[in-house]
């Protein structure tokens, strides 16, 4: 079996049709057909079931076709982790810049001092990106939220947590009380994190109102803290933040504590389980818990 001849497989599952994956692979159509034809010979099973104007995946073929897909990958990734493998150690992580921003920049500088040849390469992604990336192997390491019962096969290390408070702009109305009620959060314009990209925002901070059997009034969502800030500095609403997010607020917004707060989000390092063991990923961990417990 070749790694062209699965190319050429899924190829054909993915078009449906051998003439339009021929078309694709720049092959013709009788080659693309005995190539297939080959390659269910060697496995001994029919892979495809033809019909008039299209092909339809047998559970052999469809079997086949997730392990391809696998195999394919790697294959493709093979070079860059050759080529890391001969610079020392590569390592990505992707993180929240409201939540780990401060204790990821000291975990790195600590880190290259042990592994001085080491390439660390940071991403800000969203939540769901994050697990994507740990689940295909894009990156090493994550800093975000832990969501153990959603995340299986991903090693979780506790770091450390972030109570909640109300940001809002220094003109506006509730700035000038003490704490914040839910109540006086329902009743105003709400800004929050895209629903997508952030699902345990969204469920912290519509649970906590739920709660108090209150409902939000969104006014806007919003994809990073960036743009998350500059609305409620601009007086387009408030938002419900963690404490760590303070130290990256403009001059113009503050921040006050709530009455009956939501639990604080637990903050984690996470990283697949079967790479857990790996020495550079556990000691560029243990700088992440040193850095969270000197904040």
């Amino acid at each position: 079996m070749e790694l062209r001849q699965l190319r050429y497989f899924v190829a054909v599952a993915e078009e449906g049709n051998i003439n339009r994956a021929a078309q694709k692979i720049f092959l013709t159509q009788p080659a693309l057909s005995r190539q297939i034809k080959a390659l269910e010979e060697e496995i001994g099973l029919c892979l495809l079931e033809r019909q008039a104007r299209s092909i339809r995946l047998t559970p052999a073929g469809e079997a086949l076709m997730n392990e391809a897909r696998e195999l394919l990958r790697q294959a493709e990734q093979l070079p860059d982790r050759v080529r890391a493998a001969s610079r020392g150690v590569r390592l990505r992580v992707g993180y929240a810049p409201s939540l780990a921003s401060g204790m990821l920049s000291v975990a790195v500088g600590s880190f290259t001092q042990v592994h001085p040849n080491a390439a660390v390469e940071l991403f800000d992604l969203s939540t769901q990106e994050m697990l994507a990336g740990l689940e295909s192997g894009g990156l090493e390491v994550v800093v975000t939220v832990c969501r153990q019962e959603a995340t299986r096969g991903i090693a979780w290390t506790p770091l450390t947590h972030a109570p909640w408070q109300l940001a809002t702009a220094r003109t506006h109305p509730l700035a000038r009380k003490k704490q914040v009620a839910p109540g006086d959060v329902a009743s105003e314009r709400l800004l929050v994190f895209c629903r997508r990209d952030y699902p345990e925002y969204w469920e912290t901070v519509a649970g906590w109102l739920r709660a108090h059997h209150l409902q939000p009034r969104i006014a806007g969502e919003f994809d990073g803290v960036h743009s998350l800030l500059a609305a409620v500095e601009s007086g387009l609403g408030v938002a419900l933040v963690t404490a760590r997010t303070a130290e990256r607020f403009p001059k113009q917004i503050v921040l006050r504590p709530l009455q009956s707060a939501p639990e604080p989000l637990a903050i984690a390092a996470g990283c697949r389980a079967d790479r857990a063991g790996e020495a550079p990923l556990g000691v560029f961990v243990q700088e992440l818990r040193k850095a969270a417990a000197l904040e």
